[in-house]
């Protein structure tokens, strides 16, 4: 378990634009050391928080704090050590992209001129042209790149691959397990396209509606729910199929595919003895572990990022 001291804290924020309420009531820990997919529908919360985070927002109530300090009140010394990624972010159009990387980096000692090259190689960033010439994956790249290279300790990732194409999508990821080899930094990652995000996390939280409906390391959640399938190997099932808080069931007369939590390998062996049936688990994806927590069928006990 990570118990170290967490480097960000939210205590019951709350924050509004007007009559919508964007953040109702958000406590949460955020220790170092994890991939952590933020997740939520348009809308849930997702952005607001994470603008709490480095300061651009600050609650209407409660307490925020990032690197134990309140983010009203943090410093130069305190953003060199996060880097930003937004998914509508604005670069400077005028600057060609070799110019705008020499800009940047004047402002951290800790930039590494060899990941840089690298990046430009990997994800061919034209290093000549102008960025208002960029397409939006292309620029897309170049915010990573810039958000990446002084090496920072918190990395914040909004829609970071929206506008990339697969392969470097895939090659942004590899990219990201090499970063978070680094057990000082932390990476939270939010994205829609959660076939990707699924491949790299280790904790995942999830927002509906301005509040955290659950917060819990990836691999406990993939363990508490399952898909059955349920095939019958003599004569039809029954009516009734004795599988508890089942969340979906399809089914005919000799088989069935059942969402539930998951059963321990004795239980299965005595349903199979039960029922006369073969009985297949299966691991849900992200995504439809997702739907499982924004349909209402899990509740979150606690949120803190350990």
């Amino acid at each position: 378990m990570n118990d170290r001291p967490p480097i960000i804290s939210l205590r019951n924020v709350t924050k509004r634009f007007g009559k919508v309420t964007a953040l109702d009531n958000v406590s949460l820990d955020i220790r170092p050391g994890s991939i952590i997919g933020l997740l939520g529908d348009n809308g849930a919360g997702k952005s607001t928080l994470l603008r709490h985070i480095v300061g651009l927002y600050l609650p209407d109530v409660g307490e925020c704090t990032t690197f134990d300090c309140p983010v009203a009140d943090l410093r130069a010394e305190h953003l060199a050590r996060i880097g930003y990624v937004h998914q509508n972010g604005e670069l400077l159009d005028w600057m060609t992209v070799r110019q705008f990387i020499r800009y940047v980096s004047s402002y951290y000692e800790t930039w590494n001129a060899t990941l840089v090259e690298e990046f430009v190689r990997d994800f061919d960033l034209p290093l000549k042209t102008r960025i208002g010439a960029l397409s939006p994956g292309q620029a897309q790249r170049l915010a990573v790149l810039v958000a990446i290279a002084f090496e920072p300790e918190l990395l914040i990732l909004d829609e970071p691959a929206a506008g990339l194409d697969p392969i470097a999508r895939g090659r942004f990821l590899d990219l990201l397990m090499e970063l978070i080899q680094d057990e000082r930094r932390t990476i939270i990652m939010s994205s829609h396209i959660l076939s990707d995000v699924e491949k790299v996390i280790d904790h995942v939280i999830i927002m509906k509606a301005g509040r955290i409906v659950l917060d819990r390391p990836f691999d406990v959640l993939q363990e508490a729910y399952c898909r059955l399938t349920v095939t019958a190997t003599h004569g039809p099932l029954p009516e009734t199929l004795p599988f508890e808080g089942a969340i979906e069931t399809r089914r005919s007369a000799h088989s069935a595919v059942i969402v539930a939590p998951t059963p321990t390998n004795g239980e299965i062996e005595g349903l199979e003895q039960e029922l006369g049936c073969r009985v297949e688990r299966r691991s849900l994806s992200l995504d439809e572990l997702y739907r499982v927590v924004v349909e209402g069928h899990v509740r979150e006990e606690g949120a803190s990022c350990r």
